[in-house]
């Protein structure tokens, strides 16, 4: 019996580790590491504004805006991400089933409703 108490107990711990990163803080900073690889994140205030968790992965959305920059002057992202070692972590967007960035534009490329052709647009002279 108390075999079988420790083995109950053990689970209880290794499940509630596994999920003790499971919080904002931790995914925002997996989203930097990823983009500090590419830009100056340092100059640039990071929001995540919604998470949604998927066993050891998870779909977040973050909103990057420049230090000093007013309110809705942020560019927005989706980023996959999976636990690894401890840590989240952006998963390639090869991985990821598109761009890491989860740019949210029209399916296949298509322009807005509305929006003029690309090629109705003449160069300015």
């Amino acid at each position: 019996m108390k075999s079988l108490t420790a083995i109950a107990l053990l689970c209880c711990v290794l499940t509630g580790c596994n999920r003790a990163n499971q919080n904002k803080e931790a995914i925002r900073q997996g989203v930097i590491d990823y983009v500090s690889t590419k830009v100056n994140v340092a100059a640039m205030d990071v929001e995540v504004t919604s998470i949604a968790f998927k066993g050891d992965q998870a779909d977040a959305a973050v909103a990057f805006r420049a230090k000093g920059a007013q309110p809705g002057m942020e560019m927005r992202y989706t980023y996959t991400l999976e636990q690894k070692s401890g840590k989240w972590v952006v998963k390639d967007k090869s991985e990821a089933g598109g761009s890491p960035h989860g740019a949210t534009g029209a399916p296949g490329g298509a322009l807005p409703p509305g929006h003029p052709s690309v090629d109705a647009v003449e160069p300015k002279k």
